[in-house]
């Protein structure tokens, strides 16, 4: 059974201790390793109908009686964390609704906001964020797909990959150049429906953690004006705005997948009987279970303290929230490999839940900004301060 014991942590509040315990509870009866079926696609969509039936994409939307864009991201990471306990695909599922739907909860207009958030809260509509290029990953000043001005119409041209929900999302927001300025400087961001002309789903790629993923074309793409999010040069700012919220939320779901590890492994090790004593008792065991549960623990207060300075109004959290994504994968994949070699030749049998974690794990040191990526934030962030 997961510690539980951080959520007396000053960082959270009854109406945190109550999410959680009720997250708990649904994900206990309703999530089971069928939920990893051989069609992801197919699995990913009903995980986001069950998500929304059950109330929890509502965390993944500014509450309807918020007088400004405001997402808790503590709950966030709450359900992550605690999904990700259960399944990395419902975990995934959540996430991305979060994600993709993001730039519009933070910096979308009014009118934007009510065409598209309520159906991504009641899981009717499927979001993804599509930001990445074959050549703009990280580099976010290299994206090369345009958005050319035509009279009431922007028209976007290019092309999209390793985009997460590409071809059962409903709709996309889509990060594209809409002038001469160099770098970050000419992007812009729209939501372009998915059934739009001229956007096209060109590829799935599979991976070993396996979701919908995919690479999109936009080929003379008619996108109203209304349809973008800010205005434009504002791209990097909405990208950059909406992933100072998210990268936090990808550190709990890391968080959830070492709380798994950490449970599966210490149940092994007690119960493990290894020249007539429990594998438990020997020191080299112990030392493993003692750095997983220290890991485990300066995750969580990596985490949750990125969460809590967000929700408290800080207006970016871009060292903290880098840290936090940067330490809780690399610590969680630290975890989960103790907790293979512990389990022993079980923990890489396919379908033990240990072998699951330790594919899960390894993409989540890549999506949404490489650890290496994150270290640059920090370290840049960290000689900007005014000391």
């Amino acid at each position: 059974m997961a510690d539980k014991t951080f959520l007396s942590w000053p960082f959270f509040d009854d109406a945190h201790r109550k999410l959680a315990a009720n997250v708990g509870e649904w994900a206990e009866r309703h999530l089971s390793p069928a939920d990893r079926s051989s069609d992801v696609y197919e699995s990913s969509k009903k995980l986001v109908a069950r998500l929304g039936k059950a109330g929890w994409l509502k965390f993944a939307v500014p509450a309807k009686d918020s007088h400004r864009a405001t997402l808790d991201v503590r709950s966030l990471c709450i359900i992550r964390e605690t999904l990700a306990r259960h399944s990395s695909l419902a975990d995934f599922a959540f996430g991305m609704q979060g994600l993709g739907s993001g730039p519009i909860s933070l910096y979308g207009t009014p009118a934007l906001q009510k065409k598209y958030l309520p159906s991504v809260a009641s899981g009717s509509a499927i979001a993804a964020f599509a930001m990445s290029e074959a050549d703009a990953g990280s580099d976010v000043a290299a994206t090369a797909t345009t958005a050319r001005k035509d009279g009431s119409h922007y028209v976007v041209e290019g092309d999209k990959t390793w985009i997460s929900n590409a071809g059962i999302a409903d709709f996309y927001v889509v990060f594209a150049r809409t002038g001469d300025e160099p770098g970050t400087k000419g992007l812009a961001a729209f939501v372009v429906d998915a059934d739009t002309k001229g956007c096209e789903v060109t590829e799935q790629i599979d991976v070993i953690s396996p979701h919908p993923l995919g690479s999109l074309k936009f080929v003379n793409c008619k996108v109203p004006e209304t349809q973008m999010i800010g205005g434009p040069g504002e791209g990097f700012k909405i990208a950059m705005g909406t992933l100072d919220v998210f990268r936090s939320t990808v550190g709990a779901a890391a968080l959830g997948f070492a709380r798994r590890a950490l449970d599966e492994a210490t149940a092994r090790a007690k119960e493990r009987v290894v020249f007539g004593r429990p594998l438990a008792d020997f020191q080299m065991t112990q030392q493993k279970i003692a750095d997983m549960a220290v890991e485990v623990d300066a995750s969580a207060l990596l985490v949750y303290r990125a969460a809590w300075t967000k929700d408290k109004g800080a207006e970016r959290v871009t060292r903290e929230a880098a840290m936090a994504k940067m330490y809780a994968t690399e610590a969680a994949q630290r975890v989960v490999d103790h907790a293979v070699q512990i389990l022993g030749g079980l923990g890489v049998v396919s379908g033990n839940p240990v072998e699951q974690l330790y594919r899960d794990i390894r993409p989540l040191r890549i999506y949404e900004g490489t650890t290496e990526i994150q270290k640059i934030v920090v370290a840049r962030e960290t000689l900007r301060e005014k000391r």
